[in-house]
């Protein structure tokens, strides 16, 4: 399966819509990029698309406009809690910096998560 690539004027949007919160982190995923929050991922891009993380109630509102879709790295097994914005609104950067702000607020509540220790399987 072949990981869809962003482009640069992707990421300049992605760039231009992400909070300005100095503890929000921006690296690779899906070999594309992330925002994390604590660990947590809150937002990205794969491809052409952007995803955020959402709580039930606020996922279903999205789902209801017109263009969001669940988000689905790989065909029909869609991430839980992750939606993809409508492309209509890359023309509309402020509807956008709306949902990931209420992401970036719901992912900042969580638990912070701890990066997992390699365990070393050397025999001595």
């Amino acid at each position: 399966m072949s990981i869809p690539r962003t482009n640069e004027e992707m990421k300049q949007l992605f760039a231009a819509v992400m909070p300005g919160d100095p503890h929000i982190h921006i690296r690779p995923m899906f070999g594309n990029l992330a925002g994390f929050i604590n660990g947590n991922m809150f937002t990205g891009l794969y491809g052409q698309q952007i995803f955020i993380r959402l709580p039930e109630e606020e996922r279903s509102r999205l789902i209801e406009k017109e263009g969001a879709t669940l988000f689905s790295p790989m065909p029909g097994k869609p991430m839980k809690e992750y939606v993809t914005i409508p492309e209509q609104w890359w023309e509309e950067p402020d509807k956008i910096t709306a949902w990931i702000d209420q992401s970036l607020k719901w992912v900042s509540a969580m638990p912070e998560k701890v990066p997992k220790k390699k365990s070393s399987s050397k025999k001595g």
